[in-house]
């Protein structure tokens, strides 16, 4: 098991939800940045959102900006990302990074697919 995991993928149509979690460890979870990040098939990893600060300072890709929603539970540390009225092209795999002073820690990414 890794110091992040995360969970929540699965096969939605479009215009659906689905929300995923990051559970982290004491030593993973971290007020300075936490982010998901996703990876399409046959295209780079890029950024979708992070949170930043104990005041969680958000920011999304373009390409979510009104959809997806980044947030974190400090009691269960965990890092969410709600996903909504989602499209074919936000298929791909999601990961969540976090990256507390001096060190970075990455998950194995959960599945997200979605069929026109």
């Amino acid at each position: 098991q890794g110091h992040v995991v995360e969970s929540g993928g699965g096969v939605v149509q479009a215009g659906a939800s689905l929300r995923l979690s990051c559970k982290a460890t004491d030593r993973a979870f971290t007020t300075l940045h936490m982010a998901w990040h996703r990876q399409a098939p046959g295209k780079d990893r890029e950024l979708v959102a992070r949170i930043e600060g104990r005041g969680g300072t958000t920011s999304y890709a373009d390409s979510v900006k009104g959809r997806f929603t980044i947030s974190r539970d400090f009691a269960q540390k965990t890092l969410f990302l709600q996903m909504d009225s989602l499209k074919p092209e936000d298929t791909g795999i999601y990961y969540c990074s976090t990256q507390p002073l001096g060190a970075s820690y990455w998950g194995q990414g959960t599945q997200v697919v979605v069929s026109p």
